[in-house]
């Protein structure tokens, strides 16, 4: 993302903007304002560095913009669980449970793994093309989508073109806020990562609300007609200030793949995404299986999942501040194992309620967590994009894989045993995962003693 020269500005846009919500140490703003971008070097005397305005109505006006990209990205995605069980009940339902679920796996992988290609090209300067680009397609695939009849065509319309504009969008709007904040960056990031579960929180009310009223396709268009309308704040407002670098970071830095905490760290990554977004996706579906909630409230579960993700994304990052972003991602991750298990005893109202609240909150710590924990795995910082992107990738596999998985485990919704091994995938992939990463630590400190003593 950056080049081996390179601006820690630009280094610090690019790592930061990877994963949703990033809230970045104390050490890291640090390091970011003693080695702020230097403006070209003029005949009378040295570089003198950039200033970051950590502030002002056009650093807020990006932070705005941010927040709505947010809601039209990850918001859609937390959405797609009131999506997946109409589908299963009323649209397509002749087909899967893990076909349908291909639908809202591919749009988040396309989302994440769309980083790969929009960091570069935010890097050379395509950041209002990218905004652009990403918003119509957003934007034309829910049109598209609210015309779909069979599952191809949803595949393609809500999947595909939708996830491709959530890659375009996703990284560059996070990003950009590293240009405009030091300081307060992790407030900034905080305010932005907030969009994602609100996004998640209205979006699913109201398709739950209008889909009976006015149907399926005028559901999914008010969906699209208000973010056509919040569209308008990310390409008025959001703009880069500093220029893009002459040279542009390398896809893949081969060192990480020597290094054991590098790989570990990737691996732990791997199995707890996979798991992760299994509740979003079946929550609603397996409360209405078993009677627990009126099918004209069991879109609100979705809500209340994102409800406590709000939180997930704050307290955490802060806590990590002080206790070690890796110490906290391996403890959210194995809580989030814990309450995964204690989905099996789910059975009545208020324990589906509690445990709804309580794994939002848990989902959204380890969603937010990996960027700054992987700055501890980065000896040399001008990789830090790098390796952002590689681990990016494997986050990216992992969801769209883990609910098809678990779709597919779940081959009759009408099968209690299938429930249970559908909740015991879920559990036991996180589960793997947060002990993956407690490993990664260990093998952290190990190599940092190692070379203390050489």
């Amino acid at each position: 993302m950056e080049s081996e020269k390179g601006s820690s500005t630009n280094l610090s846009t690019q790592g930061e903007g990877l994963f949703e919500g990033s809230v970045e140490r104390t050490e890291d703003v640090k390091q970011a304002l003693e080695n702020t971008a230097p403006l070209p070097a003029s005949a009378a005397g040295p570089p003198k560095p950039l200033p970051v305005p950590d502030g002002g109505l056009d650093a807020w006006l990006q932070v705005f913009g941010a927040f709505v990209v947010m809601m039209g990205t990850w918001g859609l995605v937390n959405t797609f669980g009131v999506y997946q069980t109409y589908y299963e009940t009323d649209l397509l339902r002749t087909s899967t449970s893990s076909e349908i679920s291909w639908i809202g796996s591919l749009q988040g992988a396309l989302l994440m793994i769309g980083g790969l290609v929009s960091g570069p090209l935010f890097d050379a300067g395509y950041f209002r093309c990218l905004t652009a680009a990403g918003l119509f397609l957003v934007v034309f695939g829910l049109f598209m989508t609210s015309l779909c009849e069979t599952y191809y065509q949803v595949l393609l319309a809500q999947g595909v073109c939708v996830g491709l504009g959530c890659g375009l969008l996703f990284l560059p709007s996070a990003a950009i806020l590293s240009q405009y904040f030091a300081r307060r960056r992790a407030l900034a990031l905080g305010l932005q990562s907030v969009g994602s579960p609100l996004g998640g929180i209205v979006f699913p009310v109201i398709f739950s609300r209008l889909e009976p009223r006015i149907g399926f396709a005028w559901a999914t268009r008010v969906i699209a007609f208000i973010l056509l309308g919040l569209a308008v704040v990310p390409l008025v407002f959001m703009r880069p200030r500093v220029a893009p670098p002459k040279q542009k970071r390398a896809f893949i830095d081969r060192t990480a793949l020597r290094e054991p905490p590098f790989l570990s760290y990737c691996g732990a990554g791997l199995f707890a995404f996979m798991g992760l977004y299994v509740p979003f996706f079946y929550l609603q579906l397996y409360s209405l299986h078993y009677k627990i909630v009126p099918g004209d409230l069991g879109a609100y579960l979705v809500t209340v999942l994102n409800a406590g993700s709000v939180f997930g994304r704050i307290l955490p990052n802060f806590a990590a501040d002080y206790l070690g972003s890796m110490n906290m991602l391996a403890a959210m991750t194995l809580g989030a194992a814990v309450l995964a298990f204690g989905w099996f005893g789910v059975h009545n109202l208020a324990g589906t309620i509690v445990f709804a609240l309580f794994f939002g909150f848990f989902n959204g710590g380890v969603t937010s967590l990996p960027p700054s924990a992987i700055v501890a795995l980065t000896p040399d910082m001008s990789r830090l994009g790098t390796r952002m992107g590689m681990v990016f990738a494997f986050i990216g596999v992992a969801v769209l894989v883990g609910t098809p998985i678990a779709g597919a485990i779940l081959q009759d919704v009408n099968d209690d045993g299938l429930w249970k091994g559908l909740i015991a995938f879920s559990a036991a992939t996180l589960f793997v995962g947060g002990l993956g990463f407690v490993l990664t630590e260990l093998l952290h400190v190990r190599q940092k003693k190692r070379q203390i003593k050489e």
